[in-house]
């Protein structure tokens, strides 16, 4: 039985399903991510402590559903083909809700002043880091039905990834040569955070990369 036949068969709409919640909780993270960022530059206490409470639940909920899908992964023995490549690529996705929730959190417990002038900046790089993680979604959803548009998707997450560093080293660069009113320890601070955000882009591309390995697989 080739890998199409298997992901057709009905015995596995279930694993599916699950895959697919996974990939929601996924999609509501980086929401969740952007709307934070900009609660916390504005300070809206209120609606930034919301997005921490909910951020917090998504990560429950994803570590639980990832270790429901792994063991119905490993109970499925006509997935022994591919379940290690599955597992691979849903680690990745894991692991881009954990960057997420502890990149909130690190926001609440340093609570780092973003300068005025670079608020837009910050909001702009959050933004265009979760663009990654949210064109990785389709993509993984593609591996199982309609593997040919993998790569597509895909091309869409290194290009969000570039214009994060991008603008992440664009902020790194005005802290330290235009921002003279700034101590040294604050341009570290605002350095990491930027660094940090920049991360769930990185991490995209984890997700990309892995993507591509399973789809040649899956043509072989």
């Amino acid at each position: 039985m080739g890998l199409l036949d298997i992901f057709s068969n009905k015995n596995v709409d279930r694993l599916i399903e699950s895959i697919n919640k996974l990939l929601g909780i996924v999609d509501n993270s980086v929401l969740i991510f952007r709307e934070g960022v900009k609660n916390y530059i504005y300070s809206d206490e209120s609606g930034f402590s919301d997005n921490l409470s909910s951020m917090a639940s998504l990560e429950a909920e994803a570590g639980a559903l990832f270790h429901e899908i792994e063991s119905t992964l490993y109970t499925r023995g006509y997935l022994i083909r591919s379940r290690g490549d599955i597992m691979r690529l849903l680690e990745r996705f894991e692991h881009i809700v954990s960057i997420i929730s502890a990149d909130l959190i690190q926001f609440e417990i340093e609570s780092p002043t973003i300068p005025a002038e670079l608020k837009k900046e910050f909001i702009k790089l959050a933004e265009l880091a979760t663009l990654s993680v949210e064109a990785s979604v389709p993509g993984a959803k593609a591996y199982f039905s309609a593997p040919g548009d993998v790569a597509e998707t895909t091309n869409r997450v290194y290009f969000y990834e570039k214009e994060a560093v991008k603008l992440s080293q664009s902020i790194k660069r005005t802290v330290f040569h235009d921002m003279d009113g700034l101590k040294l320890s604050e341009k570290f601070h605002l350095r990491y955070f930027a660094l940090h955000i920049e991360d769930i882009a990185k991490a995209a591309v984890k997700v990309a990369e892995q993507l591509s390995v399973m789809t040649i697989k899956r043509a072989l």
